[in-house]
């Protein structure tokens, strides 16, 4: 049994008098460990697809089910803590906070979580090490390039311990070496501790990377490739 499955997912719209389709009855399964891609052109639907599997936006029809819980029926309340604890987030545009160091980013999520000061601050500089960024601990993102900032906000991501990870275009502003870094990075998480990740990418050397490949077009699976 995968630790994602979506059933029938559908997203519509229907302010216009014609309803518009971003997903069309979309089911897949993604079992643990997987480093897949979904890819597809602007508008296909593979940003609702992922932003529907983080609970990040609600199917108007279907349903999604992580680790055995159908979260599209979870309250906003339980919603939230789920999310906390099972799913890690990483985003194109970073969404680091400005104002605190690259250990104190890493360590906000774990103390929503109620994780004990001393041991999240263990953990943050331990995950920071982990993508290489032993030096930049107490540099703000502000003082880091685009590269290293994608790397903390990676580090935070794995810092909840979730069950896997979303990635929403995250080489979309990185040059090639930053991206090769950051790929080689996810890639080693991926095989030394079976962490899952699942791209939303137009970028060819994610979809290079990635073991399996879901392509989205008008919002249905038009291919399934392993």
């Amino acid at each position: 049994m995968g630790i994602i499955i979506t059933k029938d997912l559908r997203k519509i719209y229907s302010e216009t008098k014609v309803p518009v389709y971003a997903l069309n009855g979309v089911s897949v399964t993604i079992e643990e460990g997987e480093f897949t891609s979904i890819v597809g052109p602007s508008g296909s639907g593979k940003t609702t697809l992922l932003n529907m599997i983080g609970g990040l936006d609600n199917p108007t029809e279907g349903e999604v089910h992580i680790n055995g819980v159908n979260v599209t029926t979870l309250p906003s309340g339980k919603l939230i803590d789920f999310r906390l604890h099972h799913i890690g987030f990483v985003f194109q545009s970073y969404n680091l906070i400005p104002v605190l160091t690259a250990r104190e980013n890493v360590e906000f999520i774990m103390q929503l979580q109620g994780v004990p000061k001393k041991e999240r601050a263990a953990r943050a500089i331990e995950l920071l090490e982990s993508v290489g960024l032993s030096d930049k601990i107490d540099n703000r993102p502000g003082d880091m390039s685009g590269g290293q900032q994608q790397r903390v906000s990676v580090a935070r991501a794995l810092a909840s311990k979730p069950r896997f990870i979303l990635a929403d275009e995250p080489t979309a502003n990185l040059d090639s070496k930053s991206t090769a870094e950051l790929l080689d990075i996810m890639l080693k998480m991926n095989e030394k501790h079976k962490t899952t990740f699942i791209f939303s990418t137009h970028d060819q050397r994610v979809m290079e990377r990635a073991r399996r490949i879901i392509t989205i077009e008008d919002g249905v699976v038009a291919k399934d490739e392993f």
